[in-house]
């Protein structure tokens, strides 16, 4: 086995604008062909034996690379067909050093790639369909998000070993000394006006009122992936989905402005920590954090039997969450794609999938697994975000080629929203860019492979 690092000193770049993989004038793919040079230093892939298969990984948190390098040797251990050398590049520059690749004809056979830049690396034909790949045992054991998240045009590019899961978290002493409710599940989650009333009951027991952690310390896609589910629970949402062609009236449609008004509401009444340390929630500053799964294990750590785990606030049309994670698809370029799908199969088995769950605490992607893990299976402390995963409580983000100008224009938006401009005024500008893009690129349409 062969493992690198590619390009260790790239910085951490959350903005997807700078990132984007919309196709525009012929000087743009000029510019990323310059830039292959730069970035791609020796991750250029090689001629290889037919029985070597290239997979590029991100450079994620120490406890990911370490589980995946294991996975790697178990599996080149376990059969002699095919030899696995994996490259790690890191996270920041990822998208970029795979755009790069992909101009000069040198990805990899097996890509791992964030859940919503799928739909442009198809439409740029990057990927090829694996619905005669994979087994329909597998394929039934899959969540539905794992599902939802790998099609584009109904069929299946990517299959990922987990998924994530999002809510909040608080503090039982705190919500009961307020004497506040506190929900069991999507189904009693609170409304809006009745998180507006816990709130402003935590506030008068707090010394300086502010109750709530938004993580506003994190930066680019968390924005888009922590605040879209209430969108969507108003009855709004980023863009028209029945055919992505326009965001006006979505994202700029009243109900899409009376959530974010209702959020920038409570940065305005000072109920927001800003959370410069990161610290608010386990320091016991806030009785709230608005946040995924991957906090669970310093704030169990922290809190103990006096942390609870909470849905998001129905806007009126139920309590939403979010979905989507790292996941792996087969690229154009391998000249064995059998092979690569035999080793996406032994991620997916249930002893491997429940290994990389275990390392990054992230919802395991198999109904199976879910059923074994202490944190997720029935009566777990985390059962509520994969039971909003096999509920369909979940929304999966833009399913189109021109994701990347739509997180980046929300963005933008939420921090617009945030320093006091008025939403309205915010969300039709995001809407205005978002359909611009969609006209430079002929409305994204639809490829064949």
């Amino acid at each position: 086995m062969k493992i690198e690092i590619a390009n260790p000193q790239g910085t951490r770049d959350d903005n997807y604008r700078q990132n984007t993989m919309k196709l525009k004038p012929w000087h743009w793919i000029l510019s990323f062909c310059i830039l292959c040079l730069t970035l791609l230093g020796g991750c250029v892939r090689e001629g290889t034996d037919p029985g070597t298969l290239q997979v590029w990984a991100h450079a994620g948190q120490d406890a990911e690379r370490q589980t995946l390098q294991a996975q790697v040797k178990r599996f080149n251990a376990a059969q002699d067909a095919v030899d696995v050398e994996l490259t790690f590049l890191p996270e920041g520059s990822y998208n970029a050093q795979v755009q790069a690749a992909a101009l000069s004809g040198d990805l990899p056979d097996v890509l791992e790639f964030d859940g919503p830049f799928i739909y442009n690396y198809v439409w740029q034909q990057n990927l090829i369909p694996i619905d005669e790949l994979i087994s329909p045992e597998l394929r039934a054991d899959l969540l539905p998000s794992i599902i939802q998240q790998g099609r584009y045009n109904d069929r299946l590019y990517s299959v990922g070993t987990f998924d994530s899961g999002l809510g909040m978290y608080g503090r039982r002493s705190m919500l009961e000394a307020a004497g506040v409710r506190i929900p069991t599940g999507n189904a009693d989650a609170w409304t809006a006006a009745e998180f507006n009333e816990v709130l402003a009951a935590l506030a008068a027991q707090d010394p300086d009122g502010q109750v709530l952690d938004l993580k506003l310390n994190y930066s680019g896609e968390w924005f888009t992936y922590a605040f879209m589910p209430i969108l969507r629970s108003a009855g709004g949402g980023l863009i028209d989905r029945t055919d992505y062609q326009t965001a006006t009236g979505v994202l700029n449609g009243s109900q899409s402005v009376a959530a974010m008004e209702q959020l920038q509401s409570w940065m305005e009444q000072d109920y927001v920590d800003p959370n410069v340390d990161d610290a608010a929630f386990p320091t016991g500053r806030v009785a709230l954090s608005w946040v995924g799964h991957w906090v669970y294990p310093g704030y169990a750590e922290e809190l103990g039997e006096d942390l609870v785990v909470l849905p998001l606030p129905n806007f009126g049309e139920g309590s939403k969450s979010a979905q989507g994670s790292w996941n792996w698809g087969i690229t154009a370029n391998s000249d064995n794609p059998e092979g690569a799908m035999a080793f996406l199969d032994f991620l997916l088995q249930p002893d491997e999938v429940l290994a990389m769950s275990n390392a990054n605490g992230a919802v395991p992607a198999t109904k199976t697994a879910i059923a074994q893990s202490p944190l997720y299976r029935e009566g777990g402390p985390l059962r509520l975000f994969s039971a909003q995963l096999l509920t369909d409580k979940t929304v999966p983000r833009p399913q189109t080629p021109g994701y990347p100008v739509i997180t980046s224009a929300f963005q933008e938006a939420f921090n617009n929203i945030r320093n006091g401009l008025a939403v309205q005024t915010a969300l039709d500008r995001a809407a205005l860019e978002i359909n611009i893009d969609i006209e430079d690129n002929q409305g994204y349409p639809n490829v064949s492979f």
